[in-house]
């Protein structure tokens, strides 16, 4: 007896271990077929992937009561009474098998999900139907019926790859579950017998999904039209968005905001089909939430499912010269060191020796020199002379350790084999690494760590440099008037509000086309060129980038991310110097500030051991920064234009009324 009893035991411990297992076995089954979802800050779909039955399945943790009657009258009136079989349409279909009776017996819920997650709809042989109520049993005995039907409508296939209420209601009628119409309801209702054949876009089989849903004689229309064009855009969500690809195979909720994402897109893609012109074909956009650094935007390509102009590439990743954008960054380091806005500069030709000993001049954008300028006009007006003067100030080592160590940006090559030419915009960057710091300017001095993934968010943040400073720069950068000489009165950088600062950029050859702008709201930054590093046609950062940075800055200033916040000056003072007003900081040695760069030099446009071809024809203008004699080996000319009669070293001397300058110069 005792041993009868053990071995009774023993099966039923078996049994309830082997049913134990096979729940787990469904529930992970279950838990695995769900597809992958890219969330934005707004709980908006951005990406959905395909399982492993390569269907399109998110679940829902609730369903519509209305939703739930409509299922259970359809698929299984007695779902909460029986304990995962129906006896009765169990005998049926064993009577039918017979050849007893013409009428099926249908399976329960419980049995059809067991179906579903053994992926046996397609195999239905008794060794399988056995199996499917073993597993049904399981479940009924280790889940609540609540569980079991939230799986099973989780798990519904509706049809062109659409899995569960959450996607079926998304991809016919683009509603939630939660939205949906009685008339909508029944739509999908219908659709469980045959899903490939009654689905709410099949035109031709209305009718009869009609006859099969109405057990209730309701009346309502099925849109096949409608629903076959929401189908198209829902699995546009299958196609993952590039600049994103860190996130693939992985749920996430993200600080984009989608909606706002893909306007942008457009309005790049529209804007480079113009700019073609001008030999653009490629551009980028990144948009910055400020103070919290949270991303809002990424446009990498304006068509990721073009094959053509490099649109594969993310743009956003490939480093590229930045051009002028640097600027702020080395008047940041010189206001810090005692520069100030209106510090004179002398921007005038220079001579600097390569590392090959060549002789390099540094020119303007426009070839022009403009005599003693401020360095307040010199940024404002991007000249780089002025920038290269105020980097040479500044210091190389000391800016050098500013973008590695403060900044925290490393270079593509060496930064020491930059030198002066990060001031003449050589330095490469990509553009999110650009945009990121320049949010110290909106961000009054801190750099924040991005943020992109809003459950993994980071709080990191560091202080690069005082208010005061950036405060400076960002007088400068807001100030459009000071910039007409450069840009013109009319310009795309040009907004109907004024609380905003910008920096362009044009690379050499015109490759690469460039301007960040900001509130104290946003940020945006905006590359336009090819991606394969051909020129454009001349497209400068302000008529290139600037086309879809203006564009862009209108959508931005009327959204809902601009609260019109204004700059904070409080740290800045103006003064009045020589008829004009410029700012400072409270407590400025102004005689100090303004000759701290002071060239006191006579002689413009020769330098020390210049050496020119000579001809018959040669001959050399002389400037001077004030009214001189010039002497040519001694001997005054009375001139401003010098012809050497020979090939040879030649003296040149400039003397005005108080000071003298000598140089040498050779002719070959």
């Amino acid at each position: 007896m005792k041993k009868k009893l053990f071995i009774l035991l023993f099966l039923i411990m078996t049994l309830l271990i082997s049913l134990k297992l096979a729940n787990d076995k469904l529930l992970n089954i279950y838990l695995n077929n769900e597809s992958f979802t890219l969330l934005d800050r707004n709980n908006d779909l951005i990406s959905l992937s395909l399982n492993s039955k390569d269907f399109y399945a998110t679940y829902k943790t609730e369903i519509k009561a209305d939703l739930k009657k409509l299922i259970l009258q359809k698929e299984d009136k007695y779902f909460h009474f029986h304990l995962g079989f129906n006896p009765i349409s169990s005998s049926l279909n064993v009577l039918s098998k017979l050849g007893l009776t013409s009428r099926n017996g249908s399976s329960t819920i419980t049995e059809q999900l067991a179906k579903i997650l053994l992926n046996n709809e397609n195999k239905r042989t008794f060794k399988n139907k056995l199996q499917e109520l073993f597993y049904a049993f399981s479940l009924e005995l280790f889940n609540s019926k609540d569980t079991i039907f939230l799986m099973y409508a989780n798990s519904i296939y509706f049809g062109n790859q659409i899995q569960g209420i959450q996607n079926a209601s998304l991809a016919y009628f683009n509603s939630s579950p939660e939205s949906l119409t009685k008339e909508q309801m029944l739509q999908l209702v219908a659709t469980i017998n045959s899903p490939n054949y009654y689905n709410p876009k099949e035109l031709e089989n209305i009718e009869k999904a009609k006859t099969i849903a109405s057990k209730a004689n309701e009346n309502y229309f099925l849109d096949a039209k409608q629903a076959q064009s929401n189908l198209v855009n829902f699995k546009k969500q299958g196609v993952f968005p590039l600049e994103l690809n860190s996130f693939k195979n992985q749920n996430a909720k993200l600080s984009l905001d989608f909606k706002l994402n893909e306007l942008l897109r457009k309005v790049v893609k529209e804007n480079i089909e113009n700019l073609g012109t001008r030999k653009a074909k490629n551009a980028a956009v990144i948009v910055i939430k400020v103070p919290e650094n949270e991303v809002l935007a990424l446009v990498g390509t304006p068509d990721q499912t073009s094959l053509n102009d490099g649109y594969q590439i993310n743009m956003l990743k490939e480093e590229r010269q930045i051009a002028s954008t640097i600027k702020p960054f080395i008047y940041l380091k010189a206001f810090e060191k005692g520069m100030r806005p209106y510090t004179l500069i002398n921007d005038k030709e220079y001579k600097y020796f390569l590392e090959d000993l060549s002789s390099f001049y540094p020119k303007n954008y426009n070839f022009k020199y403009n005599g003693e300028i401020t360095a307040h006009y010199a940024l404002s007006n991007s000249i780089n002379v002025g920038a290269l003067k105020t980097l040479e100030y500044v210091g190389l080592e000391t800016f050098y350790n500013f973008l590695e160590n403060d900044l925290e940006k490393k270079t593509t090559q060496n930064i020491e084999s930059y030198g002066l030419g990060i001031a003449m915009g050589s330095l490469e960057m990509n553009l999110i690494d650009l945009a990121h710091i320049f949010t110290i300017f909106p961000n009054n001095g801190i750099l924040k760590d991005l943020t992109l993934d809003l459950e993994n968010k980071t709080t990191l943040k560091k202080k690069i440099t005082d208010e005061k400073y950036i405060q400076l720069v960002n007088k400068i950068l807001n100030d459009r008037d000071t910039g007409i000489d450069q840009f013109g009165l009319v310009s795309l950088l040009n907004l109907p509000q004024t609380n905003y600062a910008l920096k362009t950029g044009t690379s050499v050859d015109f490759k690469d086309s460039l301007i960040v702008g900001y509130t104290p709201d946003f940020l945006v930054a905006v590359w336009v060129g090819n991606a394969d590093s051909s020129k454009t046609e001349g497209l400068t950062g302000g008529e290139g980038a600037g086309l879809i940075w203006n564009n862009i800055m209108d959508i931005m200033l009327e959204s809902k991310y601009s609260k019109n916040t204004p700059f904070n000056f409080n740290e800045i003072q103006s003064f009045k110097i020589e008829e004009s007003v410029e700012w400072g900081l409270k407590g400025d040695n102004i005689l100090k500030a303004r000759n701290l760069l002071k060239d006191d030099s006579l002689i413009l446009n020769l330098h020390n051991n210049d050496v020119f071809l000579f001809d018959s024809k040669t001959q050399i203008k002389l400037l001077a920064s004030e009214s001189v004699q010039w002497f040519i080996n001694e001997k005054e000319i009375f001139n401003d234009f010098f012809k050497p009669s020979s090939k040879g070293k030649y003296k040149i001397t400039a003397k005005s009324k108080d000071k003298e300058e000598t140089i040498f110069i050779y002719f070959e």
